[in-house]
């Protein structure tokens, strides 16, 4: 498909740069037959006993860094972790850099420069491992929000408490979860209380989500690879929901991708430990999943086109048109739908 067949305009204000207070007093657009208005603290109303939330529970780490390079002030965003002390990462300006360069960050946090992998991206090791890494990113690094509103605003310590889920433990993404922060312990309470149960599994998004898709056809993008792990004890919980006629409810495109990377085409979930780059468009038979939350995405992006297969593109068109018109918040802090597959 062509890419321009995900465009639409959408007026800058209807960009939020802030989440609302409380999380689940965002506005919920329910995507069906027909399209409705509510909140998303209606989810425990609006799913049924039985059902089962799928989040997903990695953690942000403050993944981008500046630095010196030979006298030239150098940007990097971690995006996969390739070893205790390396990373692939994407530079500004990356056109200057060449293996063998060194980026300083501090007297004794540096980064050597191993590979010029094209599109910006390098390949860094680092003069710090392990912990020990994690700890410096702590001290120097920054959460790495979004451009769509890094450009509006300054990065602040606020954002290291509003840019996580109350899910998060395991460290290693460089972008949230984003549909996973409208929810809250209060919520999850309300859920349990209504039979709705609920998994986490980890998928750690990357950088690689925020890149523009620059191809004319869909069939020409190639996506980055993300790490994903599914236990065990995971799979077996979310195949017994479907064997006894529960809904899959995916919370986020990543808990999504990572389900039906998983997933046999019989319909059954398997344990996952490794890479997945699967890019879902209009056309795809999904197998495990059926319910997606999901906040509103950017135009002509990965996962508009994702959320076009799932419902339907005119369908999703015309959401949008809806959500816009009806003054939604949309991207990272913004307000989120409630999606149905196509019929």
């Amino acid at each position: 498909m062509k890419v321009d067949d995900f465009n639409f305009d959408l007026p800058p204000e209807r960009i939020a740069d802030r989440p609302v207070v409380p999380r689940e007093t965002a506005k919920l657009l329910r995507v069906e037959n027909i399209i409705s208005d509510n909140l998303v603290s209606d989810l425990p109303d609006l799913l049924r006993a039985g059902d089962l939330l799928v989040f997903n529970d990695t953690k942000v780490i403050p993944a981008r860094l500046r630095g010196m390079r030979r006298g030239a002030k150098v940007e990097v965003t971690l995006h996969k972790n390739v070893s205790a002390d390396s990373w692939h990462a994407f530079a500004k300006p990356a056109k200057k850099l060449k293996p063998g360069d060194i980026i300083t960050f501090s007297d004794e946090f540096t980064a050597l420069v191993t590979e010029k992998r094209g599109g910006g991206e390098v390949a860094l090791a680092f003069s710090v491992s392990g912990p020990d890494l994690m700890e410096k990113l702590m001290e120097y690094g920054e959460i790495p929000l979004p451009p769509y509103i890094s450009s509006l605003r300054a990065v602040d310590d606020q954002d290291l408490e509003d840019y996580q889920t109350i899910f998060a433990k395991d460290e290693g993404a460089v972008a949230a979860p984003t549909a996973g922060l409208h929810f809250t312990d209060d919520l999850m309470s309300k859920f349990s209380a209504k039979g709705i149960e609920s998994v986490t599994l980890t998928l750690h998004v990357g950088a690689g989500t925020f890149l523009p898709v620059k191809v004319e056809d869909t069939k020409d993008h190639k996506m980055h690879s993300e790490v994903g792990i599914i236990s065990t004890e995971a799979a077996e919980k979310i195949n017994k929901c479907r064997s006894s006629g529960g809904r899959i409810v995916s919370v986020g495109t990543t808990s999504l991708r990572l389900l039906e990377s998983a997933c046999s085409e019989a319909g059954q979930v398997q344990p996952f430990n490794g890479e997945t780059d699967i890019f879902i468009t209009p056309g795809y038979r999904f197998k495990a999943v059926d319910l997606l939350i999901t906040n509103f995405h950017l135009p002509k992006s990965t996962l508009f086109m994702l959320v076009s297969a799932f419902s339907g593109l005119e369908k999703m068109r015309n959401a949008y048109q809806h959500a816009i018109e009806g003054k939604y918040r949309f991207y990272s802090y913004g307000d989120c739908s409630l999606l149905y597959p196509k019929s």
